[in-house]
């Protein structure tokens, strides 16, 4: 055998200003979804979020937030994408399967509380979500 298969356990950890500024997008978009771009970086399987981008261009309704990945400027901490689900589960639907972007899908479901966010892999399984203490000022 040429190449071995390993099978990396992935996990996300989100930091906690990040987090918070998810909550408050979603809260804001209500009852329209959310959609933002996630940015950090993946390091033998650990995918950890340090900011956010709102994506060009664009579009939600109640059921659904996409954008033209084409408008993305090319950015290599691009890491995943969240958006907010503000009625039903918190978990992938086929189209958000079928429209996945990076390596992470976060799902936050309403209220929109620290306890209905989740991590997602392409695939639709889930993935550990950490959420990291708040940086202290300096």
């Amino acid at each position: 055998m040429f190449f071995k298969k390993i099978k990396i356990e992935r996990k996300v950890i989100l930091k906690r200003e990040v987090l918070d500024s998810i909550l408050s997008y979603c809260q804001i978009k209500h009852p329209n979804e959310a959609v933002l771009i996630l940015k950090g970086k993946s390091k033998n399987g650990t995918i950890t979020v340090d900011g956010l981008v709102i994506p060009p261009f664009s579009h939600s309704g109640p059921t659904f937030a996409g954008f033209p990945h084409s408008f993305l400027p090319f950015d290599m901490s691009y890491v995943g994408m969240v958006h907010s689900h503000p009625s039903g589960p918190a978990k992938p639907s086929i189209t958000d399967l079928h429209n996945f972007f990076g390596l992470v899908s976060v799902i936050v479901g309403y209220p929109y509380e620290e306890k209905s966010v989740f991590a997602w892999d392409s695939s639709g399984r889930t993935i550990p979500l950490t959420i990291t203490p708040e940086t202290p000022p300096s």
